[in-house]
């Protein structure tokens, strides 16, 4: 029985660019400079196996990184690739210090409120910050009252355990009421962050 593919994702095909099979992608990592390192990575449509490909070049440009695959010579074969997600094995994501975390990781957790006897709800999701806007990442949370958003920061967020996933929190006066809403009507919500999340 084959082994089941498991795979970090860091970076998302948007469209081609030039005219000589070139495609211009989403970073979805803190680590953008790894991609111009990268020799073979993992093209993933999130229903079939990964196709493994080769790398002929990487570089960064305008905030996006540009890839030029093998055997990808025309801006026809470009546009095959879009929206394929770019992947490496999980054993070759990069070990992060303490404290910093996996948006992969996180999804899935049970979130709880300090003393309470039932979860709060579970993170379906993770919402980064724009670039050069202060806060925290938003924690997706589905809960019997709909959607909440709790911001990932160190004084919210006081317990991660990863291996029990579980999120332990310490929700602010009105925290609860305004995180509804503002996921209702697609608000952000800003809060200064200790947890800085890796994607």
């Amino acid at each position: 029985m084959a082994q089941e593919w498991q795979g970090v994702t860091l970076a998302r095909i948007l469209r081609s660019r030039g005219r000589i099979g070139e495609v211009a992608a989403e970073i979805l990592t803190d680590f953008p400079q790894r991609l111009t390192a990268l020799r073979e990575v993992y093209l993933s449509d999130g229903k079939k196996p990964p196709r493994r490909v080769a790398v002929r070049r990487c570089w960064l440009h305008k905030g996006q990184a540009i890839f030029h695959f093998e055997n990808v010579d025309s801006i026809s074969a470009a546009e095959t690739l879009k929206g394929l997600e770019i992947q490496v094995p999980l054993s070759e994501r990069v070990t992060l210090p303490a404290g910093q975390y996996f948006f992969s990781d996180l999804i899935g957790c049970e979130v709880r409120e300090a003393g309470a006897s039932t979860p709060l709800g579970v993170v379906r999701d993770v919402q980064p910050i724009g670039e050069n806007t202060p806060g925290a990442p938003l924690l997706v949370v589905d809960t019997p009252q709909g959607e909440m958003l709790i911001p990932f920061a160190q004084e919210i967020c006081t317990r991660i355990d990863l291996a029990a996933r579980r999120i332990d929190v310490l929700l602010p006066d009105g925290l609860r009421e305004l995180s509804l809403s503002a996921a209702s009507s697609q608000l952000s919500v800003r809060t200064t962050s200790k947890h800085r999340t890796c994607g």
